[in-house]
């Protein structure tokens, strides 16, 4: 394990540390990753010291000790490939914490929270989780994915905000949200089959917006959750609820 992967390791434990904001069953769930993170942490840098010292007796083994040298190469090859799969799990923990939000820098934050006083009707800002939720009714034309003038011109000051010095260092998670309600018109039906595709196709509406305000392509994710996450109860008789149409924007470390 190189120096390298350990620098990883403790970019990722500083990021989990900084992981506030859910509720509290959410809270009781990321703590206990944060734990299990850890410990991970901790046998990656055990296995790591284990790794060297077999490498230095690798280079000290006498050449003709051929069944000695092999054997040691063996266990270390093995050690190898149990670090990367306990990387990828720490990976795979991390963007699990990630999705419930983090709060951000006081100075970004800030200037997210004006920008959403400033946008209230359409715009709210969840400064515990770095969570910007845009509603869908004032977003696009109805039925559409099309955003609206409006929304447009509050997407490039996002933009100006996120290409801020403040904003530089962090990417940008876009998920789209419907209610329950069908999507009825034949014509509306062609492009969004169903509100899975409408949810997704709305997203990379927003992505897109946001590309053309210079936000880079690399800093981007686009993610659909159709009717699946609904904020609150939908009314009966699937007749949907405007608070469950939404978007969603994460403000998120770079890279995760």
């Amino acid at each position: 394990m190189t120096s390298l992967k350990l620098s990883a390791i403790s970019l990722v434990c500083i990021t989990l540390a900084l992981l506030t904001g859910c509720n509290d069953e959410t809270r009781i769930q990321n703590e206990r990753q944060r734990k299990e993170i850890a410990d991970l942490g901790s046998k990656v840098k055990a296995n790591n010291l284990t790794i060297a010292q077999l490498q230095n007796k690798l280079n000290d083994a006498d050449s003709t000790c051929n069944v000695k040298t092999e054997t040691l190469q063996q266990k270390v090859t093995a050690l190898e490939q149990d670090l990367e799969k306990r990387k990828q799990l720490i990976e795979s923990m991390s963007g699990q914490l990630l999705l419930g939000g983090m709060a951000l820098p006081i100075e970004l934050s800030t200037m997210l929270e004006d920008f959403a006083k400033s946008n209230s009707e359409m715009i709210s800002y969840d400064s515990a989780k770095g969570l910007l939720k845009f509603k869908s009714d004032l977003l696009f034309e109805k039925g559409s994915d099309q955003v609206t003038s409006a929304a447009q011109a509050s997407i490039k000051t996002l933009c100006s905000i996120l290409n801020s010095q403040e904003g530089n260092n962090f990417d940008i998670i876009i998920a789209g949200h419907t209610d329950d309600l069908p999507i009825a018109k034949p014509e509306t039906r062609e492009k969004h089959p169903t509100n899975w595709h409408l949810s997704v196709h709305r997203a990379i509406s927003v992505l897109k917006s946001m590309e053309a305000d210079g936000i880079s392509p690399e800093r981007m994710s686009a993610r659909g959750f159709g009717e699946y996450r609904p904020l609150e109860p939908n009314a009966p008789g699937k007749k949907g609820n405007p608070a469950n149409r939404r978007v969603e924007i994460y403000i998120v470390p770079k890279g995760v």
